[in-house]
């Protein structure tokens, strides 16, 4: 038996560059997918740091120099709330993908967990704690 082949296409919406913006829930979506903006300059700072810090005092006092800076340090700021708000939203659907226990015990357990372990790493780096 021979297959024969529909003369007739499937219909594809069209999409516009500013699909996103039509919607609520999608500029959400996309407002939490930009948060990998600034922890991308976040990472090559570090990056950077480790590079300078394995080419020389002179080039470690650089970096240091430059991460001074009141724009670089807003711009760790801005990763920083960026990376809470991910967190929180990752957060908050957890328990809708895997409902193991009540969802504000899970929540809460997670932002205890998150706690925990950025109290722990101050400690054993010898943070403020």
């Amino acid at each position: 038996m021979s297959e024969q082949h529909s003369p007739r296409r499937p219909y594809h919406t069209p999409l516009t560059g500013s699909w996103w913006l039509k919607h609520r829930y999608y500029r959400f979506y996309m407002l939490r997918e930009a948060t990998v903006l600034p922890l991308l300059f976040f990472c090559g700072c570090l990056i950077a740091g480790l590079y300078s810090l394995q080419q020389g005092e002179s080039s470690w006092l650089n970096w240091l120099s430059f991460m001074a800076q009141s724009w670089v340090i807003a711009l760790n700021a801005l990763t920083l709330a960026a990376s809470l708000f991910h967190a929180k939203t990752f957060f908050e659907l957890f328990p809708r993908v895997m409902p193991l226990l009540p969802a504000p015990l899970m929540i809460a357990g997670q932002w205890l967990g998150t706690v925990a372990v950025a109290a722990l790493l101050l400690l054993l780096l010898g943070g403020v704690l």
